[in-house]
């Protein structure tokens, strides 16, 4: 995972829904472009954007895609930005 395609998939107000949809778990393509007033070659392109940031995985179960989230990426991106807090915010007041 690099941090340019993660920051670069995060930027987009209709890719950061889609992630938010998948807290809830696992959903087909199908299922997610119903919530979105876009062409499905567009949700696609977002899904790839996603999957090449490795935001999301991808699981193809007989004609359905199935896409969910990469919680370990989310993880590493949360370390990576806890290196900016203080040790201890009290004793450096």
């Amino acid at each position: 995972m690099g941090f340019a395609e993660t920051f670069k998939a995060l930027s987009d107000p209709a890719r950061r829904e889609i992630l938010l949809m998948l807290r809830e778990g696992k959903m087909s393509a199908g299922d997610i472009a119903s919530h979105f007033d876009m062409t499905g070659a567009t949700v696609s392109y977002h899904l790839s954007v996603l999957k090449k940031a490795d935001l999301v995985y991808e699981t193809k179960q007989k004609n359905f895609v199935f896409y969910e989230l990469n919680t370990s990426v989310f993880e590493e991106i949360m370390l990576w930005f806890a290196q900016f807090k203080g040790e201890n915010s009290d004793e450096n007041k």
